[in-house]
């Protein structure tokens, strides 16, 4: 191991591992709790009692076999840590974390494990970061002129999913003063197809309360016998591509 310089007298390793911003602990290397930070007392209070414990306290002694919800398996990849592990763990289906697992070796003899627990967050979150990260990327909205947005409707849309949609082209629109939207329906299915043409009206009616025109483009064969019933003054196109080209013409 490389390492350079000395650690002042003045200077405790102990206080040193207790002042780092992670949730540390240590383990012999029968996997014996033996050590925690400050920062891991705090944070594992919960985590304990999940386990019948009184506090972080009484985890001192314990195994980490425990905690886990496979200790035979847990058994059969600890031996063959030679460097850092590092996985992402969900304790008692509430707690979600990185752990990341260090051997400690003094001249080649396994003395123990510095095991740290990153990015911790309730499951309750982290589903809705996940949630939050699946809308983004199921609805994405380009701007693909100063004033015009397009927006490339991929997979199955039922009640719920379409009034989000709706929701946020409204909210898009009325913050960029968008005058133009290209609703892109080539890979879009509807749960119950008698709802098509009511949804694409409600959405066409709401932009047109803001001063936005919204037009379709892409509509497959499919679609297009469920959307017979819309207005006739609503614009559609083969493509974005020939959509954006009567934007641009009417803009001249």
């Amino acid at each position: 191991m490389t390492v350079y310089g000395t650690i002042p007298e003045t200077i405790s390793p102990i206080h040193a591992l207790d002042s780092i911003g992670e949730t540390i602990l240590l383990a012999g290397p029968d996997y014996d709790i033996q050590w925690m930070n400050q920062k891991a007392a705090v944070l594992l209070d919960d985590v304990a009692r999940m386990y019948g414990l009184a506090g972080s306290r009484e985890m001192i002694g314990k195994n980490m076999d425990l905690f886990h919800t496979s200790p035979d398996y847990q058994k059969r990849i600890m031996p063959n840590i030679n460097t850092t592990h590092r996985a992402r763990i969900t304790i008692k289906g509430m707690v979600v974390t990185d752990i990341v697992i260090t051997p400690l070796y003094v001249n080649s003899s396994l003395q123990g494990y510095v095991v740290m627990l990153m990015d911790v967050t309730t499951k309750a979150d982290e589903d809705a970061k996940k949630e939050k990260l699946i809308k983004d990327l199921s609805t994405p909205i380009m701007k693909v002129w100063h004033n015009a947005i397009a927006l490339p409707l991929i997979g199955t849309f039922d009640q719920e999913r379409f009034d989000a949609l709706v929701s946020d082209v409204l909210q898009e629109c009325a913050a960029h003063q968008i005058d133009y939207a290209l609703i892109n329906v080539n890979k879009i299915h509807f749960d119950e197809e008698n709802c098509t043409t009511f949804q694409f009206q409600k959405l066409i009616d709401c932009l047109r309360l803001i001063g936005t025109e919204c037009m379709i483009v892409g509509v497959p064969p499919s679609l297009a016998v469920q959307m017979t019933g819309l207005e006739r003054d609503v614009k559609i196109y083969k493509s974005v591509y020939e959509g954006l080209q009567s934007i641009i013409s009417i803009e001249k």
